[in-house]
């Protein structure tokens, strides 16, 4: 543990300590607020019409037995909706607000019922007759790709002059350095495989809600989402309103994990809201929540060329990434998940192709890892192969091949921000590496790396009050990573404030300054330094009206956190900011923006601002009878530049570990062969639960404040996914010599590998 950091005074900093967490208790007791219990006046129940297809021709839609249930308000279609009929999305406008002419993905909505009550607004839903000739589907790979597969997107809603308008292939990406084939004779060996990563849920806790009521001439928008202006603007180009008449209240959300950030229900709750002249309510069950956005699913080819000391020759690698029947934001998460598909190492020669693939699948979004998840599985198993083969040490051709602190490993990008090397020796040791391991067991080690935020604009606005306490503004969501804590954090470091008396206002775009976005694991490193400008914004009134009240020069006072330094003595800020303002009180009131431009021409229109480094460890015990897994210990440590909380970093790491075992081990989306999601729900999709949790989980970080964040931080919370599937995988084959090369490694598939073998 670290040393406490105290003030010149010898008062305990709260940086760096392992501060309660604001709204903990609420979270874990039921008291916390969420969409579904927020309390509008005489609000209308919508629920969704689908129907059993996940690709259809609409023939026609009968309306009228719905109507007539008692309580029903309205039965909207997509021939009641604004012609054309309104499409969004946040690359590009796709997705149609209710399906129109057809049905592209099993769950899509083609009418929605409002009614007084949920059970009559169910009912009606139920009596809507839905005509329509089925269609064939797309809905893996090798199907959407196939020369006669019928197109998923109506080339129309492709970019004018898209050479790829007749095809599934939404985009595809190309980086890289050197060249692979000029290089390949410098290898001694060359290992090449197919790898697949399957398409899994976010599964949180609170399904995606959405309330809509009229305010005014406009609209107030309620609903789970981590993007709060971005919604915004969706909707204000959806309902044809400046941004000032569209307001978005987010309350914490429970969970997020990247499937919140974008719109999918709220454009069609907020235009049924207006119609109405009454607030609308819909909130999704866990069923349709895995059928509005889940992740995206690749399969991954990859070549490694490698001399007979282990030492990295070339990395060849090509990824189709199934996204879905809408573009959402998953052609992002393909391009930045690939980008840096050839690790953090040293390598002479790369190529990445990397292809988003359109299919009749629920569309795909962010999640935790962004695209790197599936790209890592492929490179860290193709890694172990090639060390096994050359004879040597798993570790010793990672650390070999590892670039340095400061290194340029991708051409024009952000070196290399950290001492990974430390990150990597600590994973092995406490796993044990190189020591005997018992029967019937393996380990395995991998590596992941992602590129944190590329471009960032966060603002916030921070006041000091009369009586010493301080509330923070800021437009960041708290789904769980603790935002809010930290926040309180960096003011009580910088204003001398008890963390406790540290308000932080959240969610409301009418209240607090603009906000990018809550993603990539920006929080704390761009919003944290907006908090932290805008505390050092009051410290400077402070300075100044210290000087005004001790009768000195400015030039005589300084700030040292939540110290007034003068010349002959340490006061704290608050009483010296008590001071200034005098009998009438008042307030100071601070400003400060974090921001980070985007780089023209870049493939991702900006370098890191940080990097997420993560060394993932584990043992594995596997029963030969069953196939079941046992994992007797798991390892995550990462690179944090600074933990702002200590006990929020680790429980960041250990959620991050537990979603990416789940990844790993059980969950996959599984259709029937007409394109349907059999599995949807709690009862037929598995996730992990205490049984299947490691026996001993250890999460740690290694700190050396080379972070660009406040206080040297770096982002936290996706690193510990990252490589959890190929350290698993590599675990496995040592336990059982065999490779395994698609997810997850359920008790069947290795079951099957292993009689396979023996066969």
């Amino acid at each position: 543990m670290n040393a406490p950091v105290t003030t010149p005074t010898g008062k305990s900093r709260p940086i760096g300590a392992s501060a309660v967490r604001s709204g903990g208790v609420d979270r874990v007791t039921g008291g916390q607020q969420y969409v579904c219990d927020v309390r509008v006046t005489d609000p209308l129940q919508v629920k969704l019409v689908t129907i059993h297809s996940a690709r259809a021709r609409i023939l026609s839609i009968d309306t009228s037995a719905a109507a007539k249930v008692p309580g029903v308000r309205l039965v909207l279609t997509a021939a009641d909706l604004p012609q054309p009929v309104p499409r969004f999305g946040p690359h590009v406008e796709d997705r149609p607000v209710l399906a129109v002419g057809q049905v592209n993905y099993h769950g899509e909505p083609v009418a929605a019922v409002a009614a007084e009550t949920r059970r009559a607004a169910e009912e009606a839903a139920g009596l809507v007759r839905v005509e329509y000739e089925e269609l064939p589907p797309v809905f893996t790979v090798d199907a959407a790709l196939a020369p006669e597969a019928p197109l998923v997107l109506d080339p129309s809603l492709r970019p004018a002059g898209d050479p790829r308008a007749q095809t599934n292939i939404f985009s595809e990406h190309h980086f890289g350095w050197g060249d692979p084939e000029s290089v390949e004779e410098e290898a001694d060996l060359v290992v090449e495989n197919s790898y697949e990563y399957p398409i899994v849920t976010h599964f949180a806790i609170e399904t995606h809600a959405c309330i809509a009521a009229p305010d005014n001439d406009g609209v107030v928008v309620w609903s789970t989402v981590q993007h709060s202006f971005q919604l915004q603007k969706m909707l204000a180009k959806v309902l044809k309103l400046p941004l000032s008449k569209v307001r978005i209240i987010a309350p914490d959300a429970g969970g997020g994990f990247g499937g919140k950030q974008w719109a999918n229900i709220q454009p069609l709750v907020a235009l049924m809201a207006l119609r109405l002249g009454r607030p609308v309510r819909l909130v999704l069950t866990l069923e349709e929540s895995f059928q509005a956005v889940r992740r995206t699913s690749a399969k991954v080819r990859i070549r490694t060329g490698l001399r007979k000391d282990g030492t990295l020759v070339f990395e060849d690698i090509e990824s189709n990434f199934l996204i879905g029947a809408y573009v959402d934001i998953s052609d992002r998460v393909v391009s930045k998940g690939s980008y840096l598909a050839g690790g953090p190492y040293r390598v002479p020669a790369v190529r990445i192709v990397a292809r988003a693939v359109l299919s009749n699948t629920p569309p795909a979004t962010a999640m935790r890892g962004f695209g790197v998840p599936e790209t890592a599985w492929a490179r860290e198993m193709n890694l172990d192969e090639g060390a096994l083969a050359l004879g040597i040490d798993r570790l010793d051709i990672r650390l070999r091949n590892l670039v340095r602190y400061g290194e340029q490993f991708v051409p024009n990008d952000t070196p290399a921000d950290g001492r990974w090397e430390q990150v990597v020796k600590r994973a092995a040791e406490l796993i044990g590496w190189g020591s005997p391991v018992p029967p019937g067991r393996g380990r395995g080690l991998a590596l992941g790396l992602k590129s944190g935020p590329t471009t960032g604009l966060s603002y916030s606005t921070v006041r000091l009050l009369a009586d010493g306490s301080a509330v923070v503004f800021s437009g960041t969501s708290d789904m769980g990573q603790g935002a809010r804590t930290v926040f309180s954090q960096i003011a009580a470091e910088e204003l001398g404030v008890p963390v406790e008396q540290v308000a932080v206002v959240m969610g409301d775009t009418a209240v607090v300054p603009y906000d990018q976005q809550t993603s990539a694991s920006r929080s704390t490193v761009i919003m944290g330094t907006a908090v932290l400008n805008a505390c050092r914004d009051i410290q400077a009134q402070v300075r100044t009206a210290a000087a005004r009240v001790y009768g000195l020069e400015e030039s005589e006072v300084s700030v040292d956190g939540g110290v007034v330094c003068l010349p002959d003595r340490e006061l704290p800020l608050v009483e010296v900011a008590k001071a200034g303002l005098g009998k009438m009180g008042g307030e100071y009131v601070g400003n400060g923006i974090g921001r980070r431009d985007p780089v023209a021409g870049h493939p991702l229109s900006g370098t890191a601002v940080f990097f997420e480094f993560n060394c993932t460890a584990i043992e594995v015990e596997v029963d030969r009878r069953t196939g079941e897994l046992i994992l007797h210990r798991h390892v995550s440590v990462g690179d944090t530049g600074k933990s702002l909380n200590p006990m929020q970093v680790k429980a960041q790491d250990d959620g991050a570990a537990i979603m990416g075992l789940g990844h790993a081990m059980m969950e996959h989306y599984i259709f029937d062969d007409a394109g349907r999601v059999r599995n949807l729900g709690a009862i037929d999709y598995r996730i992990p639960t205490s049984k299947d949790l490691p026996l001993e989980l250890i999460s740690e970080s290694v700190e050396n404040g080379d972070g660009p964040g406040p206080y040297g931080a770096k982002g936290v919370s996706e690193g510990s996914i990252l490589c959890v599937a190929p350290a698993l995988g590599a675990a496995v084959r040592d336990a059982i010599g065999i490779a395994i090369r698609d997810l997850p490694l359920s008790p069947e598939r290795v079951w099957r590998a292993m009689n396979a073998s023996r066969s």
